[in-house]
Order: C-alpha cells, then structure tokens, then sequence
C-alpha cells in the first residue's frame, strides 16, 4: 500500500480544497511545496546554533533526520518541520557563561532535555488522552499556540529592525521585506491555482531577487558563497553531562512539551480531525529527535510553528512535503556551498514572511479556543486569555536570580504550571466541579 494517496489528478486541487495529511500531489509539485517549508525553517534553524555556538551543519542534519523520523512515529498522521528551537538560546547561554562549559556539555543538556520530553510522550501515550486533557485542556493549549505564534512574531520584527540597522544602505531590505509579507498575503487571499499553494515560495523569492537586483544583500555573505566548498563532512560533538549545566535547561522539557502539543492542536484545528491519540507519539518523535540532535552535537529541536503557517496558508498539509524539505535539509548538510546560498535570503525578508505566517498561527489558538467552546466569563479561562495575549503582545524577558527567560518560554510554563491551580481554586469558591 503506497505511503501517500495521490489527491486527484495529482496536478492542481480545486481552490479552497486541502490536501490530506496522507496525500500528495505530483512529486515535482511536492518538492515545490517542499522548498516553501525549506524557506519557512531555514533562518531561524541556522541562527540558533549559531547564537548558540553549535554547528549548523550538524543541527541541519538532525533536523532533517529528525522530521523523516517524525512520521513513522506519528504512523503519518501529524505533519510537522522539526527545527532548532529558539527556547534554547538564552538557557544555553547562560550555562555557558555561569559553568564554562564547552560545546560538549551544551550538547549534553539538549540530550537530557530529548531523553526528558521522550519520558513525557511515553507517559501520554501510556496514560491516554485523559492525562492531556487534565494537564493541557484547550483553553491552556490554544492559549500557547497564540503565545508562540504573537511571541516568536515579536522577534520577527526585530530581527527586521537589526537587519535594516545593519545595512549601510538600508532602504533595500525594508521594501523587500515589505514586498515579501505584500505577495504572500495577496497570493494567499486572492491568488489560484499554484500562486496560492506556493504562496510562500513566490513571497520569499520576491524579496529576495528585489534585494539581489537593488544591492541588498550582505557582501560577505556573497564572498561567503563564492569560497563555500561543494561539499563538506558535518562537525560533530561528543556530548558531556556536566551536573552545573543541566538544571539550568530544565523548565524547557515543560516549554518543549508545551509547545509541541501545541503544534499538534493547530493541525486538528486547521484540519478539522481530531489528533489528541497521537499527541503521545508526537512527544515521542519530538524528544526523540532532540535526543538525536544532542547525541551528534545538534541543537535541540521543535516542531515549527512556521511551518504549521506554511501549511494553513497552501492547504497542504500532506506529511510527502515535509518530507522533501527533510531531505533538502540532509543534503544541505553537506554541502556548504547550497547553505551559504540559502543564506544569501536577507534577514529582513525572512523576518517578514516568518511575521506573516506566524499571524496565521495565532488564528488558529484562536480557532482551538472557539472550537473548544471556552466559556471567557469563567474567571480561570479569562486569566488565561489576558496573560496570553499581554505577554504573546509584548514578550518580556523575565530575569530570575540571573537566569533570563523570553516571554515565549516563562508564558508557557506559567500557563501549564498556574492554570491547574487558578482552576481548582475558582471550582473550590464556587463549590462547583470543573465544566
């Protein structure tokens, strides 16, 4: 039995019609889709190591090996892009600074956290969905699809911020940017056919020839390019346990699991199926693959929230074209000279379409809490909805005895950790069991 049913005739569905998780289109219209969720993980999954002082190659290369694992773990249910996640930054940072670990240490804490959230999935799966619906109930998880989708939106506008500072001559990256966010918005609302399914693929390009014919982009990223090697051997690190590094990245096996149930229920919701029997095995491949990631000298890993806008915004949700961006990705690892021509992109223009469809993301927490019915009256589910929406809005960085947390990260956890509680003590007032 073929992997993937072909949708109609393979060429162009009918506007308006989604492509199943389990199906495709034609191969060479698959790859094209591919390319779209290359683009959408591509920046952030090179600045992560590199803010972190990992190899990129290596975090490419577990990242496409890591999403080819994900679907035989989700029995091919769950399309999703497993990139580096951004969660990892600051914590990595400070227990460099704070232990004077080396690389091999940091790796080390991103297996732990992999082995961590594995355990995690394994106790959904084993325990079923009565076990999800007390810890994340939608109004906690919609609530963390909005906080990522406005939270990671924030450092998109400020990675285009930096970029145009950057830039002797910044007018350029601004207005590609600006056509950028332009194209995929308008081909995503008015454009058929395959202007519409490519709608991301077409902005990015825009953007990015305009930047290319007006001079904006980096020299030394061209210079980088033009002595880029064909091909070259992945750097990898053997991992080490250091004890002063691991309790610093702790609360991110919280986050990681957060947000990957997240990524789960924004699929259900944009595709109308009910995924909660496999948010145990998205766990699994998600911890797994950060596991992966740790044990070669890779960064840690998440499902993209970006790449879930890639596919709201297409209406292909088909597993085949996360699967060739997956394969992009191990081939990229290898070659130098294909990375530094992807990182030709200016920053500006990644930034803005990450802003765009990480909009599209935030709609669709929104869409999770309507679906769920959520009672916004109810004191508890209120809570929920103002502090997701103030700290989503502004992202504030939260310092701790020196230990600094993005919005993104100390939002999630106080909405896991916190709502519980809120919600047993409204019930225990009110004299009432839970709705």
């Amino acid at each position: 039995m073929a992997l993937w049913a072909v949708h109609g005739n393979g060429r162009q569905p009918p506007d308006g019609e989604d492509v199943a998780t389990e199906e495709r289109l034609s191969w060479p219209l698959t790859m094209g889709l591919g390319l779209q969720h290359l683009f959408a993980m591509f920046g952030a999954t090179v600045l992560v190591p590199r803010l972190t002082g990992l190899p990129v190659a290596t975090t490419l290369l577990a990242s496409g090996v890591g999403t080819l694992l994900f679907p035989l773990l989700t029995r091919n249910r769950v399309p999703a892009y497993l990139g580096a996640s951004a969660t990892f930054v600051v914590p990595l940072g400070v227990a460099a600074e704070r232990s004077g670990a080396g690389p091999g240490g940091l790796v080390g804490a991103v297996l732990v956290v992999g082995l961590l959230v594995t355990a995690v999935g394994i106790s959904v799966k084993a325990l079923g969905v009565r076990l999800l619906e007390t810890v994340m109930p939608s109004v906690v998880t919609g609530g963390v699809v909005v906080l990522v989708g406005l939270g990671m939106a924030t450092h998109s506008v400020t990675l285009f911020r930096e970029a145009a500072r950057s830039v002797p001559s910044f007018r350029p990256v601004p207005v590609a940017a600006v056509m950028t966010a332009l194209v995929i918005v308008l081909l995503a609302v008015f454009g058929r056919g395959l202007l519409n399914r490519g709608c991301v693929l077409f902005g990015i390009a825009t953007g990015w020839f305009y930047a290319f014919a007006v001079g904006g982009i980096y020299q030394a990223r061209l210079e980088s390019l033009r002595s880029a090697p064909w091909f070259g051997l992945p750097e990898l690190i053997t991992p080490r346990l250091h004890i002063s590094v691991i309790p610093v990245v702790l609360p991110l096996v919280v986050v990681l699991a957060a947000q990957q149930v997240g990524v789960v229920k924004a699929v259900a919701a944009s595709t109308d199926r009910d995924l909660d029997g496999n948010v145990g095995d998205a766990l699994i491949g998600g911890g797994l693959a950060t596991t992966l990631s740790g044990a070669v000298g890779g960064s840690g890993l998440i499902g993209y929230a970006e790449n879930t806008g890639v596919m709201v915004a297409s209406r292909v949700f088909s597993t085949a074209a996360c699967v060739t961006a997956a394969v992009a990705a191990v081939m990229l690892a290898f070659s130098p000279k294909f990375v530094a021509l992807l990182d030709t992109v200016p920053i500006g223009v990644v930034g803005a379409a990450t802003m765009v469809l990480l909009g599209m993301v935030t709609l669709v927490g929104g869409r999770i809490w309507l679906r769920a019915r959520i009672r916004f009256a109810d004191p508890a589910n209120l809570a929920v909805v103002v502090a997701t929406l103030l700290i989503g809005a502004s992202n504030p960085t939260l310092s701790l005895g020196g230990f600094r947390l993005s919005g993104v990260v100390w939002g999630s956890l106080l909405l896991v950790l916190v709502y519980p509680l809120l919600r047993a003590l409204v019930d225990a007032v009110r004299g009432r069991p839970r709705d």
